[in-house]
């Protein structure tokens, strides 16, 4: 690894010298790509102060994408090509970012659902050496979006989930705007295992876990009705990455220390002060607070992550297994999450001390919110053979909530006391 710790130097390039790179990753796009790299290009020329670089990723694609680019790149001064024979968006992003000599990387999806207008202000704190990743965001407050509610709730619910699980701090990992310093994504690429669509939340969490600065860019976004995304497929695709990310990190798989060392920024130096005294009933900056007004807030917040990834997981499975088999998958698959994320959030508890307990109380809530849960179903099928799919919803989610207490009093008698 290249040693890169203290402040980030600004980018320095000779007039001629390409400066940012925005890649555009494509799959039988041979309608849309070329309104798109013209209107792009059009605008980097007129409003871009920097000399720029547009390259088209096309990954395996089976229609005239590819003689579509050629064609671009024998108009467009500027546009480059690359050519690659497996799908994957993750795997054309790493590939092109990993092939380009610019200082600074981005990339966009080709429907341009992002307005480019946020382009400069997206890149510019990683030109001035400010940042060392920049994403937008379409879930901040001044972000203005137009998409249906599908896709609003299912973005909203994977982002809580990552908060929950993995500890994520940056608001929107999904949205397809992002930039990155390419001696940052020299670093980092080689560890991002996944190749597909949870390639930028895997490059984000590590990039957080090193100690990175992630500059975040409220957009305009509507949303492409003829996107041919498969949202279940996907869904399922990322909740498979967030497991294996999240069990990477718990056993130290990955050299988060190294990257830590060799990528995060020097620490700043605080002026000489008296040590701080808490007032009764207050905690210190930076301790977890132990009382039970505010693990309640804590814990509130960590199981409405848990419900909607429970409820998403079950939407999502209860065709193929059957209402009953897809409870039990959907709970147990939030239920581990569920349990490292209130012993690290709600309790303040870190390390691994006594972690087979917590986790085995965690299980004994699982069971007791499952008994409670398939009881519930089971009474609704009596009542009703087929039950309408809200009913359903929303006897599972008063479940739930009985469920939510029951966890939340055994983990409190377990944790409560116990911090490190």
């Amino acid at each position: 690894m290249t040693a890169l710790g203290g402040p980030r130097a600004a980018v320095q390039a000779r007039p001629t010298a390409v400066v940012l790179d925005v890649v555009i990753p494509v799959y039988n796009e041979e309608v849309d790509l070329g309104p798109c790299v013209r209107r792009l290009h059009a605008h980097l020329s007129a409003n871009f102060p920097y000399p720029f670089q547009i390259t088209i990723a096309d990954n395996a694609s089976v229609d005239d994408t590819l003689k579509v680019a050629d064609g671009l790149a024998g108009e467009l001064p500027g546009v480059e090509v690359l050519h690659l024979d497996a799908k994957g968006r993750g795997r054309a992003l790493s590939a092109a970012w990993s092939a380009s000599s610019a200082p600074v990387l981005a990339y966009m999806d080709v429907d341009l659902s992002t307005d480019l207008a946020a382009l400069l202000p997206l890149v510019a704190p990683l030109i001035s050496g400010h940042s060392d990743l920049a994403i937008g965001t379409r879930l901040a407050r001044t972000s203005r979006v137009v998409r249906g509610a599908k896709r609003e709730v299912i973005s909203r619910a994977y982002n809580l989930l990552l908060r929950g699980a993995l500890a994520a701090r940056f608001s929107d990992a999904q949205c397809g705007f992002k930039a990155i310093r390419a001696d940052v994504a020299v670093e980092l690429l080689p560890l991002v295992r996944d190749t597909g669509w949870f390639f930028d939340t895997e490059l984000l969490v590590l990039a957080q876990r090193a100690g990175l600065r992630i500059h975040e860019v409220p957009v305009d976004w509507v949303d492409d009705p003829d996107s041919r995304v498969d949202i279940v497929a996907t869904a399922l695709a990322d909740l498979r990455g967030v497991g294996r990310l999240g069990r990477a990190l718990l056993t130290g798989a990955l050299p988060l220390a190294d990257l830590r060392a060799q990528l995060g920024r020097a620490p700043l130096t605080a002026p000489p002060a008296q040590p701080a005294q808490a007032l009764p009933g207050q905690a210190l900056p930076g301790q977890v607070p132990v009382g039970l007004p505010r693990q309640l807030v804590r814990f509130a917040a960590v199981g409405v992550a848990s419900t909607l990834a429970y409820l998403l997981l079950f939407v999502a499975t209860r065709g193929l297994l059957g209402a009953q088999p897809a409870n039990l998958v959907a709970l147990l698959a939030t239920a581990v999450a569920n349990t490292a994320a209130n012993r690290r959030l709600t309790f303040g508890i870190s390390g691994r001390r006594h972690a087979a307990r917590h986790h085995a109380q965690g299980l004994l809530a699982f069971a007791l919110g499952l008994a409670l849960t398939s009881g519930a179903l089971a009474v609704l099928h009596v009542v009703s053979a087929v039950p309408a799919r809200p009913v359903e919803l929303a006897v599972l989610v008063a479940a739930n909530l009985a469920a939510t207490v029951l966890r939340f009093v055994l983990l409190r008698l377990g944790m409560h006391h116990r911090r490190t």
